[in-house]
C-alpha cells in the first residue's frame, strides 16, 4: 500500500502536478520547499515545510517529522543558459544538494527515491530519437549537474541499497486538467508561456531563438510532453520502487518533435490571436534536436504519454494561465533552490 512521501520542490511547476497524482493515488505527500522558485498557493495536497536541501538540520528535521518511505526529488536549479553563465549554482542546487538529500536518507532509513532527471544529460542527439542507451555527453552545466546525480544514485544503490529512479524528461509543458495548478515563473524562460504572452500582452514581442539550427525549419526541435503524463509516470515509477523493483532510468517523451515555429502556430490556432515575433540569437548550450524514444517506460512501466498532442498542451495552459493571471500572487521566498 502507498505510505508516506516526502517530496523535494512539490511547490513547482512538475513537483505540484506529481503531489496530485500521488495523492489521488493514496500517498501520504508532504512537500519539502524553500519557496525560492517555488509557490505557497500550489501545494494543495499536503502539507508544506519550509526548509533548504543545504542545511542538514532542515532536512533532519522534516524526516523525523515525516519519517517517509520514499523521497520525490524534483527541487533544483533548471535554466540552461543560466547554468553557462553561473555554474556554480547548478553544481551546489543540483548537485550538492541531492548528496545532502541521499545522505539524510540513508540517516533516517528512507529506502528509495525517484529523481527529476533531464534530457540534456544527452547533449547532442547522435540518432533522431534518444533512448536510455543513447551516450550521455551533456553541453551545458545544467545537464551535467543532473549526470552526476544519475552517478551518485547508482553508487548509493550499490553502497547503502537506496533504490532510485532517475526520469530523463523532456520538453514539459501544458497544466492540470482543472487549471489547479500550472506553470509560473517569476523571470519566465519557457516557449509556450512566453508564446501565450505574445497572443495577449500587446506591448510583448516573443523571440525566437536561433534560426539556424540544423532542423527543417531552422528552429530548434523539441519534444514537449504533457505534465500529467510526466505526473503519470512518476507514479508508475514510485509504485515500481514500493514494489521492489531495481534500479534503472527512463526517458519520457512522445517520440514526436515539434519546432518553436510549430509551436507558435500552434498558440495562433489554439488562441485565434497573432503571436507578433522576431528573432535572435540560439541560446548558449542548446542543441539543434532533443526527442525522445519512450519505449522501455511502456514496456517496463506500462506508460505512454495520452494528453501530450501540441493542441491540447497549449490549451490547457493557456487555460491556467487564464486563471493565473486573473489573480494576484506573491512573489517567491528566500534561498537556493
Amino acid at each position: 500500500m502507498p505510505g508516506k512521501l516526502l517530496v523535494t520542490g512539490g511547490a513547482g511547476y512538475v513537483g505540484s502536478h506529481c503531489c496530485r497524482a500521488f495523492a489521488e493515488a493514496g500517498w501520504q505527500v508532504t512537500v519539502f520547499d524553500n519557496l525560492s522558485t517555488g509557490w505557497r498557493d500550489l501545494v494543495k495536497w499536503g502539507p508544506l515545510i519550509v526548509g533548504d536541501l543545504q542545511n542538514a538540520a532542515d532536512l533532519d528535521a522534516a524526516f523525523a517529522q515525516v519519517k517517509p518511505d520514499a523521497v520525490a526529488h524534483f527541487a533544483g536549479s533548471a535554466l540552461v543558459a543560466e547554468s553557462v553563465r553561473e555554474p556554480a549554482i547548478y553544481y551546489r542546487n543540483n548537485t550538492l544538494a541531492t548528496l545532502n538529500l541521499l545522505e539524510a536518507m540513508r540517516r533516517h532509513k528512507a529506502g528509495y527515491l525517484i529523481f527529476s532527471s533531464t534530457c540534456a544529460t544527452f547533449g547532442n542527439a547522435r540518432h533522431d530519437t534518444i533512448d536510455e542507451t543513447h551516450p550521455q555527453a551533456p553541453i551545458n552545466p545544467y545537464g551535467m549537474s543532473k549526470l552526476m546525480v544519475e552517478t551518485i544514485l547508482r553508487d548509493f544503490d550499490a553502497a547503502h541499497g537506496i533504490r532510485s529512479i532517475p526520469l530523463r524528461y523532456f520538453n514539459a509543458a501544458g497544466a492540470d486538467r482543472d487549471a489547479m495548478t500550472g506553470e509560473r515563473h517569476a523571470c519566465e524562460t519557457h516557449v509556450i508561456p512566453l508564446a501565450l504572452k505574445g497572443a495577449y500582452d500587446e506591448g510583448y514581442e516573443f523571440t525566437i531563438l536561433g534560426s539556424d539550427f540544423d532542423t527543417p525549419d531552422g528552429t530548434a526541435v523539441r519534444d514537449y510532453i504533457h505534465v500529467e503524463d510526466l505526473a503519470d509516470a512518476h507514479l508508475r515509477a514510485l509504485n515500481a520502487l514500493e514494489k521492489g523493483a531495481a534500479s534503472t532510468a527512463y526517458n519520457l517523451g512522445t517520440g514526436r518533435g515539434t519546432s518553436v515555429a510549430e509551436v507558435v502556430a500552434a498558440v495562433e490556432r489554439g488562441t485565434n490571436r497573432k503571436v507578433p515575433r522576431r528573432y535572435g540569437p540560439r541560446r548558449p548550450g542548446d542543441p539543434a534536436k532533443l526527442v525522445a524514444l519512450p519505449d522501455k517506460a511502456k514496456r517496463e512501466l506500462g506508460w505512454v504519454a495520452t494528453r501530450s498532442d501540441i493542441d491540447n498542451i497549449i490549451r490547457t495552459a493557456l487555460a491556467w494561465h487564464q486563471t493565473d493571471w486573473a489573480q494576484e500572487h506573491s512573489h517567491p521566498e528566500n534561498a537556493s533552490g
